[in-house]
């Protein structure tokens, strides 16, 4: 073995020996070796096939097309339905409501005046969602309409359908309980005057504004720190009925997560449902609770009349210092409870008029005087947020409005301060490492929702 080492290094010494004294002929030789490759491949390559010399074939179709008599023809035998969507309104009747959606059917508006079932288009409230397929005659084939669950217990999950259908020469009509599907829809806007009109511009229900006042109550007071130009982003589920999102009261779906900038101050919040003890509430991205012992105001919106400091009293017409804040409202809206408590009085005090006294824990007390109607009894529980009366004008007062006080210990103070001192339900450790991953998706929602201008858009 080592003898064939020996030559195999020898014989390498004397090939770099002749490639140093003789380069030229060594070039020649592997051009020469390259050439011989050369001609090999050109003596392969001439084998394939000649696409010239392929068989080829031609073939040919005749194409008949009708007449353009019998196109028309076959295109008015086409039966067209259109399809439109509309409100009940007050004012309507069969007929009107008919024409209103392009339908003069005489046949099916005396059906909506004379069956049981499909008179309920035009009973009761008005707002149910109205859908009409007609031909191009204006003859009605089918009318569906959808409006609130009978049962109060299931009108927050389910919706009537009541369907009206041309069979033959006549009608027939059914009512089914259907539940409600939920989908999840975006929306952002600019306030210019006030929430309310600012949500209603984007074309986001109701429902969800009152929440996104619930949820950052502890951080802006919407009867007085809402400002113009202040913006706001949410995703919220909106609850559909056959995929037509729904319009009526109290059935508006949960604010999943929402951004509002308030004087330059943005304030974001996101649902979140502790599975280990299965309580949801509001948080704040840095895992704060939203929710606090109080909130910021015993109504939705209003507006403050006279703050908890001096004023000139309107009817003893003498300076005194105001123990609590008055919020103007019309007769009859609905006036919740701060926080969780006990009903300690309801009904007749003096110059309070209706007025009922709640026992919150920590020797603190909160007073809602001038009620015209009372809905909590002594001894009752109620929550935050709980509708307890309405607002009203009894007892010592010029005008619609509600008297609000907050006691602690006995001592008058300031309710807007202490629903910003109060304290909140921290988020359990256990649950940190699911609440980031709910905070990233919410954080990316929303910067899609802020990109949609004043309107809404659904989410996949």
């Amino acid at each position: 073995m080592n003898d064939w080492i020996e030559e195999l290094l020898k014989a390498g010494r004397l090939a770099e020996a002749f490639a140093a004294k003789h380069p030229r002929a060594l070039t020649g030789s592997v051009v020469g070796v390259l050439s011989t490759f050369a001609i090999t491949a050109f003596g392969i390559a001439p084998l394939a096939p000649d696409a010239q010399d392929l068989p080829q074939r031609q073939v040919s179709e005749v194409v008949t097309t009708d007449s353009l008599e019998e196109q028309l023809a076959a295109l008015a035998a086409n039966k067209l339905s259109l399809t439109r969507n509309d409100f009940t309104r007050s004012s309507d009747t069969a007929d009107s409501l008919l024409r209103r959606m392009g339908a003069f059917d005489a046949a099916a508006a005396a059906f909506l005046r004379s069956d049981p079932l499909a008179r309920r288009v035009l009973q009761g409230r008005v707002g149910k969602m109205v859908q009409v397929s007609a031909d191009a005659s204006g003859t009605v084939d089918k009318l569906i309409a959808r409006f609130p669950a009978e049962k109060s217990e299931q009108q927050a999950t389910h919706f009537s359908r009541l369907t009206i259908e041309r069979q033959g020469k006549g009608f027939a009509s059914r009512l089914e309980t259907v539940a409600m599907q939920s989908q999840v829809r975006m929306g952002s806007g600019t306030v210019q005057t006030s929430l309310f009109a600012a949500t209603d511009d984007a074309r986001i229900p109701d429902g969800v504004a009152s929440q996104l006042a619930d949820m950052f109550s502890g951080d802006i007071d919407f009867h007085r720190e809402l400002r113009k130009g202040d913006r706001f982003s949410v995703v919220y589920e909106s609850l559909t009925a056959d995929g037509e999102p729904i319009n009526w009261d109290g059935a508006a779906g949960r604010v999943v997560a929402a951004e509002f900038v308030n004087n330059g101050r943005s304030h974001s919040a996101v649902w979140y449902r502790d599975e280990a003890s299965g309580r949801g509430s509001y948080y704040g991205f840095d895992g704060q609770n939203k929710r606090r012992a109080f909130l910021a105001s015993p109504m939705e919106f209003s507006r403050v009349t006279s703050n908890f400091s001096m004023r000139f009293h309107p009817i003893l017409q003498t300076w005194r210092k105001h123990l609590g804040t008055d919020y103007g409202a019309p007769t009859g809206t609905a006036v919740r409870s701060v926080g969780d408590a006990t009903v300690d009085f309801a009904g007749w005090q003096n110059g309070f008029g209706n007025v009922v006294h709640l026992r919150h824990a920590g020797d603190r007390t909160t007073v809602y005087a001038h009620l015209s109607k009372i809905d909590v009894k002594k001894g009752q529980r109620v929550e935050q947020g709980q509708r307890i009366g309405a607002v009203g004008s009894t007892g010592w007062a010029t005008g619609p409005h509600l008297h609000f006080e907050f006691r602690i210990g006995g001592r008058h103070q300031d309710p807007r301060l202490v629903a910003r001192a109060s304290e909140s339900v921290p988020l359990p450790a256990t649950a940190r490492a699911q609440f980031k991953q709910q905070v990233a998706s919410a954080q990316t929602q929303l910067q899609v929702a802020a990109t949609i201008a004043n309107g809404v858009s659904a989410a996949d």
